[in-house]
């Protein structure tokens, strides 16, 4: 629970310094008893938030050069499934022309809804759902060998794909949306961590490229989200960038990075947007990446695996009777 809110604790403890600071006596030690506490809780904050700012190093190559048959953009949007205004969708669609359009919470009506769009997306993954877990992928590029799963839990899918560059390049593509822990869903976060480590462990030695996107219900700098990292050796192209906050879009003051999008060391980043509000309570995220065949890439990970990682990798999918090897591996 106490990842979500990592940025209104350094706000509130960063308020707190300069109140002590006005208004208390240095020269007490009830000063610095209070005074170093506060600092200490900034410092500790700091540190897991800190890698999504410009303040620290890019993990992920820009490139200004944009090539075309190695370029994909893809668009991620949660749409709230009780959202009816679609039509403000489809204009964000008509003016970002992913070539890959993600929607998450999509039911019957949005299907229905978004057939206007389907002769620009002649490929397409649907799975709609009433329960807020339905799935729709919307290509302009080829999809193969894809498939719909229930990874953990028989009412949440997830979908699996091939997908072919203009270059000829294929790309294995993983589209997600655990369930979070909630006093109305899941009571712990078993369900969705088991989901996100057998991804991980299933594209970590993976012979081709690979993108692993969606709504992950945790934070960019949880330390599920983070175990992901380790395990999958997937990069993220926010590290140094930003946080593109998604959720929650109708309130400033609480806003998390929810809407995912990690790739391997194959590609560069072109661009990574958060969109304009379009009435759900998720914006929307559009990032372009460049495949490369160069084979020095400066695309580097941060993070490195330890035993103990390993161990708790182990740990949360036996929890849940999940194997990496459930996990479809197209191509």
């Amino acid at each position: 629970m106490h990842d979500f809110p990592r940025i209104q604790y350094v706000v509130l403890a960063f308020l707190l310094l300069i109140a002590e600071i006005l208004l208390l006596d240095y020269s007490k030690v009830s000063f610095w008893l209070l005074f170093i506490p506060t600092l200490l809780v900034v410092a500790y904050q700091l540190w897991w938030i800190l890698p999504y700012t410009i303040l620290f190093s890019q993990e992920v190559a820009q490139t200004y050069n944009l090539d075309n048959i190695n370029s994909i953009k893809i668009m991620t949007a949660n749409v709230l499934m009780t959202n009816k205004k679609v039509e403000k969708l489809v204009l964000l669609v008509k003016e970002n022309k992913p070539d890959i359009l993600v929607t998450l919470e999509t039911n019957y009506w949005w299907q229905t809804q978004l057939k206007v769009i389907e002769n620009d997306y002649p490929y397409r993954i649907s799975c709609p759902q009433e329960n807020l877990y339905g799935m729709h992928v919307y290509s302009r590029y080829v999809l193969s060998e894809s498939k719909i799963e229930f990874l953990v839990e028989d009412d949440i899918p997830s979908m699996h794909t091939l997908l072919t560059l203009p270059s000829g390049q294929n790309i294995r593509i993983h589209f997600l949306h655990p369930a979070p822990p909630s006093p109305t869903e899941n009571e712990a976060s078993s369900e969705r961590d088991a989901e996100l480590i057998m991804v991980a462990k299933s594209v970590a030695d993976a012979d081709l490229p690979v993108i692993v996107t969606g709504d992950l219900n945790d934070v960019a700098w949880s330390t599920t989200t983070r175990l992901f990292r380790k395990v999958s050796k997937l990069l993220d192209p926010r590290i140094g960038r930003g946080m593109f906050n998604t959720f929650h879009a109708k309130y400033w003051f609480m806003r998390w990075p929810l809407d995912h999008l990690f790739h391997s060391e194959h590609f560069k980043l072109y661009d990574i947007r958060r969109l304009p509000h379009f009435g759900s309570d998720h914006f929307a995220l559009l990032t372009q990446l460049i495949y490369t065949t160069n084979s020095t890439n400066e695309s580097r990970s941060g993070l490195e695996i330890a035993k103990e990682d390993v161990n708790l990798a182990q740990q949360k999918m036996a929890s849940e009777n999940v194997k990496e090897n459930d996990v479809p591996n197209p191509g």
